[in-house]
């Protein structure tokens, strides 16, 4: 039997895979290099968003759900970055008034 490309439908998932495996070894050397940075906050939080995109689009399959569904999950996607970008601005203050 000889090896074959991966079937179509496997290719997406794939690649998908790989590029979030790269955007995590990325914010781990961006987190090495650029500790303490001002800048750092701002690109974990383009990481985590691009990641949180990439689930939703190429495993959760967001692109064929009805438009309710794609809103909330974008949502729910960039809610994350935005409080890792708000917890860099506003610190101790964010921080006291997001705890329950």
């Amino acid at each position: 039997m000889t090896p074959t490309a991966p079937a179509p439908r496997l290719l997406a998932p794939t690649l998908a895979w790989l590029a979030l495996l790269a955007l995590t070894f990325a914010s781990l050397l961006l987190g090495r290099w650029l500790h303490g940075s001002p800048a750092l906050p701002w690109l974990v939080a383009a990481i985590v968003w691009l990641k949180g995109w990439l689930i939703c689009r190429c495993f959760l399959e967001a692109p064929l759900a009805h438009p309710f569904i794609r809103r909330v999950l974008a949502g729910f996607v960039l809610a994350v970055p935005v409080a890792l970008v708000l917890l860099a601005l506003f610190g101790p203050e964010f921080a006291r008034w997001a705890t329950l």
